[in-house]
C-alpha cells in the first residue's frame, strides 16, 4: 500500500480536513485554493473514467466522452481492478445518492 508513506500526523490531518467539508461550496472553495485547475480537472476526469468503465463502456467511447488518453483509462482500470476499492466505493456511493435524489 503506497499510501502508508503519508500516513502520519500530516497526512491524517489533511484527510481529516476533507472529512470536515460540509457543502459542495466548501469543496469548491477548498480545492480551488489547494489545487490548480489542471489538477482538479485530472481528478474529475479519472472519476468520470471510472464511472464509464464500471458501465462497461469501451476505451474509445470513454476517450471520446472524457477526452482521456488510453493510458489514463488503463491506469484507472488497473486501479479499479487492483486498488484498495476506494474509488470503486465512492462511485457506488455517488450512484446511490443520485438514485435516492431521483426518487425524492
Amino acid at each position: 500500500m503506497k499510501i502508508e508513506k503519508i500516513q502520519d500526523g500530516h497526512g491524517d490531518e489533511f484527510f481529516r480536513s476533507l472529512l470536515a467539508l460540509e457543502t459542495l461550496e466548501d469543496c469548491y472553495n477548498y480545492f480551488d485554493d489547494l489545487m490548480t485547475l489542471k489538477e482538479l480537472e485530472s481528478l474529475i476526469q479519472r472519476f468520470e473514467v471510472a464511472k464509464l468503465l464500471l458501465l462497461n463502456k469501451t476505451y474509445s467511447d470513454i476517450s471520446e466522452a472524457t477526452g482521456s488518453s488510453t493510458t489514463t483509462i488503463s491506469r484507472v482500470k488497473r486501479i479499479l481492478d487492483e486498488g484498495n476499492d476506494g474509488l470503486l466505493e465512492m462511485v457506488h456511493r455517488i450512484d446511490e445518492q443520485n438514485e435516492e435524489e431521483l426518487h425524492h
